[in-house]
């Protein structure tokens, strides 16, 4: 069920050295701040402490210096002196420092930064945890974090040499390069002449490709993740997984042995594999019965604890398996998957449209009717005028006004858009495709083209083949290609982009598909000339998701190197589903 790489697939880095770096760089911010005994977090609530000095260790928002400053300025009202001091990570903002100065505090507070950018979650995942970097760039604009993107990338190639092949797709993708690329020609003594263990990077815009995230998740990590929230890694089961009034904090990495085997599978073949492995494992407990007292003592020094710790994790997932279960049955999922897989195709538009009708109706949920709408515009290249404010109204009345702030921002980010008059010629065109062959159906769609604008999903699907055309039932025990991750019915367009790049080592050949995406001057290729990189870097892959990245683009791009004979490394702002994207972008 776990993925067996290629023998000839090369090993990870390993990445615990990150960890150890940003807690010795912690550990000398506060031996600096003498008698640092405890840190706080910043909440709503006031800080209860005695102690005569206070130390935050914060993000660089505006909110937490609000904070900061409400406590500091409560403390001079009542005659108390104590010594503050202030660690921002991962960076220090002047427009933080401008705030303590407006509150008129600057002189008390004593400020540091702590550089810890890089989080390991998991053997081949670095997480910034940066949630907040989505909307700050692709809706505000704000361009602040892409200076933490880069020195990220020049600690990495410190540690792990320069990466020879680099790849992008998006304007964030080219300023984060950019600014790279100018650290490391400032500081070139450090990684020239070192070998690269890592031997191409590939940088994604999440805007690249927003329908990959608005889809439901079907493989079983991304499942959880949509159901319990993961969060930096490890996520809280609940009583109803743990059958009883408790909750558990678990760790979800590759040390979970159980978990390791199921991440990336389908869920519809997570419950077999389940009970394949409490079957062997009640055989290997029920081997004790002929054993004599010297085997019986092996057994209880060697494989015991394995066993029951094995145990343990099993019951955790069985449990989180028969939660989904009745989450998903409750919401009548089949039946949303379905609506989503036609919304991909292009088919029952008006179906489909109906029942996100009927579910903004019935006040199943504001984000996930929100998350349709979203999908249909995109798909469709926006909605009809008069689609779009039958919907628009229906929604507001139906989960309230206080909302209309969250439309304008979906439709500045490109998420939720009105079709122009001329866009409609698209249904006319598709309609007339069908009809013809695929030549003639060509010369037709560039006739068109210059009347109207095309539905660039649509064409784009069809240029990459992200709906692939299956005889019969799709195969989710044994998938051919990466569109197991959604059931057979859509490959993730950022996964199937760096799987043509890397076939053809460049953008060549795509340029039709770079236009379609609106960002033909920011797509771009550099390869080093010097050859720094070995066969074995060369098929070790660094992928940098810029505003987000979800488990179901993991897990098919961890297919498509077992399949190749690639190792991918994720780095991601942060983790991001559905949900997450649609309530970055709510007011």
């Amino acid at each position: 069920m776990a993925f067996p790489h290629r023998p000839d697939a090369p090993e990870l880095p390993d990445f615990s050295m990150l960890k150890r770096l940003a807690r010795d760089q912690l550990i000398y911010l506060l031996e600096q701040q003498h008698e640092v005994d405890k840190l706080y977090k910043v909440e709503s609530k006031p800080v209860l402490s005695s102690s005569e000095q206070l130390c935050f260790l914060v993000r660089p928002r505006i909110k937490n210096m609000r904070y900061i400053a409400n406590l500091v300025n409560t403390d001079k009202l009542a005659g108390r002196t104590r010594k503050y001091k202030v660690i921002f990570s991962p960076q220090k903002f002047y427009a933080c420092e401008m705030v303590l100065e407006e509150e008129g505090i600057y002189g008390d507070v004593s400020c540091d930064e702590w550089a810890f950018s890089l989080l390991p979650l998991d053997v081949d995942l670095l997480s910034m945890e940066l949630p907040e970097f989505f909307r700050d760039y692709f809706l505000e604009g704000d361009q602040r974090w892409i200076n933490t993107v880069a020195h990220a990338l020049h600690l990495l190639s410190t540690l792990y040499g320069s990466f020879p092949n680099c790849y992008g797709l998006g304007r964030c993708a080219k300023m984060s390069h950019e600014l790279w690329r100018t650290l490391e020609e400032e500081e070139d003594g450090e990684t020239k002449g070192r070998k690269a263990e890592i031997g191409h990077i590939f940088f994604l815009d999440r805007d690249m490709d927003f329908v990959t995230a608005l889809c439901s998740q079907v493989v079983y990590e991304g499942l959880v993740d949509d159901t319990f929230r993961i969060k930096c890694g490890s996520v809280d089961f609940g009583p109803e997984v743990m059958s009883s009034d408790r909750s558990l904090k678990v760790l979800l990495n590759a040390e979970d042995k159980v978990f390791n085997e199921i991440r990336n599978e389908h869920f519809s073949n997570v419950f077999g594999f389940l009970s394949q492995k409490a079957r062997n494992l009640q055989a290997q407990y029920d081997r004790r019965r002929g054993m004599d007292i010297k085997q019986m003592k092996n057994f209880v020094s060697q494989e015991l604890k394995g066993l029951k710790q094995e145990h343990r994790l099993l019951s955790l997932h069985i449990g989180a398996c028969e939660s989904i279960m009745k989450k998903k049955t409750k919401q009548d999922f089949q039946e949303l998957i379905k609506t989503e897989h036609a919304l991909l195709e292009g088919f029952n538009i008006r179906e489909s449209t109906s029942y996100i009708e009927e579910h903004i109706d019935r006040q199943v949920s504001p984000i996930e009717s929100l998350r349709l709408m979203c999908l249909l515009s995109i798909t469709e290249n926006g909605l009809i005028p008069k689609d779009y404010r039958s919907l628009k109204t229906q929604y507001l009345q139906s989960y309230g006004p206080e909302h209309l702030l969250t439309f304008s921002n979906l439709r500045r980010a490109g998420l939720l858009t009105e079709q122009a008059p001329g866009d409609a010629l698209t249904a006319m065109e598709s309609k007339v495709s069908k009809l013809v062959t695929d030549k003639a159906a060509g010369k037709i769609t560039d006739a068109f083209s210059s009347l109207a604008k095309r539905s660039n999903f649509r064409a784009i699907s069809k240029k990459l083949n992200l709906i692939p055309r299956v005889d019969g039932e799709y195969d989710l025990k044994v998938p051919r290609d990466m569109a197991y991750v959604f059931s057979g019915a859509y490959v993730p367009l950022s996964c199937r982009i760096i799987e043509q790049v890397l076939e053809r080592r460049s953008w060549q050949g795509l340029d039709e598909v770079v236009r379609l995406l609106t960002c033909s001057e920011f797509a771009f290729t550099d390869i080093t000339k010097e050859d720094k990189a070995s066969s074995e870097s060369l098929r070790l892959i660094l992928v940098v998701f810029l505003g987000g990245c979800t488990f179901s683009e993991l897990s098919a791009l961890r297919f498509l190197g077992r399949e190749k004979g690639y190792r991918f490394i994720f780095l991601t702002t942060a983790m991001t589903n559905s949900a997450r994207l649609m309530e970055a972008m709510s007011e």
